[in-house]
């Protein structure tokens, strides 16, 4: 056996300038295959036609109807899924009940199973031929191939994110300052917005970020549920099939291009988020966190 020379570190795998190069080169040719090309192809197709067949398809009404469908899923389930996903976080973090892992699990189903097959779930549950179907019918309430079916298909894809970003952070920070801000007499509320809140706010809107993102992007289980009503039921991703179904490339990748860029401005909010997340814990601690003092109840 050969000595080891006392100070001296182990040799460590890809401490070799070759391989550390040929690592590196292998990783961005992937990277540029995978994510770069297609987003420039998206960007010289777009524009293939001219600037004209370009902003004639933006302004199509069918297109604008795409773009607000898309928007007003975005606004309606990014906020619920944000409220579901604090809720939870907490509850998990703070409490201790029975049920605790069975949430967990809960919370990871839209992970592990296909948008496809969650949009033919709802098909069960919300369809004519479902079990709550006929009892929307007979009040006249529209869920499937309309906007709340839309919106539920893209809540359930989007549950996790939220949850997830502020699970891992709000078990590592522990329940020590919550505890003593009810102890020196703090309502929950003014725990929440005055200890929990500051402290998980950059993962939090990390996750709204991608909430948003994967919301505006979603495609299986909505083109289930919306019955791709053209210029009716049609959000964004849906349109730009149908353009391209219709030989309208051009078109297609117009439409494409603002999720293009959507994604773009994500992937900058996320860098931007983690830097500032990061800044903040790195930063010493030069006291304790200030609980906010209440006074006792007489």
């Amino acid at each position: 056996m050969s000595a080891v020379h006392p100070g001296r570190k182990p040799p460590r795998v890809g401490d070799q300038p070759l391989f550390r190069r040929s690592l590196i080169a292998v990783v961005l040719i992937i990277g540029a295959l995978l994510i770069l090309a297609p987003l420039i192809v998206i960007g010289f197709e777009a524009f293939s036609e001219g600037w004209r067949v370009y902003a004639s398809t933006l302004v199509h009404p069918d297109t604008r109807h795409a773009i607000f469908l898309t928007v007003v899923t975005a606004l309606i389930a990014v906020p619920i899924n944000t409220i579901f996903g604090v809720a939870a976080a907490w509850a998990i973090t703070k409490f201790d009940f029975p049920g605790r892992r069975f949430l967990l699990v809960v919370i990871e189903i839209p992970f592990s199973i296909s948008p496809i097959v969650a949009g033919v779930a709802y098909l069960f549950v919300y369809g004519l031929q479902g079990y709550l179907g006929p009892l929307f019918d007979a009040y006249d309430v529209k869920v499937l191939f309309a906007l709340p079916g839309i919106v539920l298909a893209s809540m359930f894809v989007t549950a996790p994110f939220v949850a997830r970003e502020l699970i891992p952070l709000m078990q590592a920070q522990g329940r020590d300052l919550e505890e003593a801000a009810t102890s020196l007499g703090a309502s929950g509320w003014r725990t929440f917005f005055s200890v929990t809140l500051p402290n998980i706010k950059w993962a939090l809107l990390y996750g709204v970020v991608l909430c948003n993102a994967r919301v505006m992007g979603e495609f299986g289980a909505v083109s289930v549920v919306s019955g791709n009503i053209r210029g009716q039921t049609n959000t964004l991703p849906l349109h730009i099939e149908l353009l391209y179904h219709d030989y309208q490339a051009a078109g297609a990748f117009a439409s494409a291009s603002i999720l293009a860029v959507i994604a773009v401005f994500t992937i900058i909010a996320k860098v931007a988020l983690e830097r500032q997340g990061a800044g903040r814990v790195r930063r010493p601690a030069l006291s304790a966190p200030v609980v906010p003092a209440v006074e006792p109840k007489p």
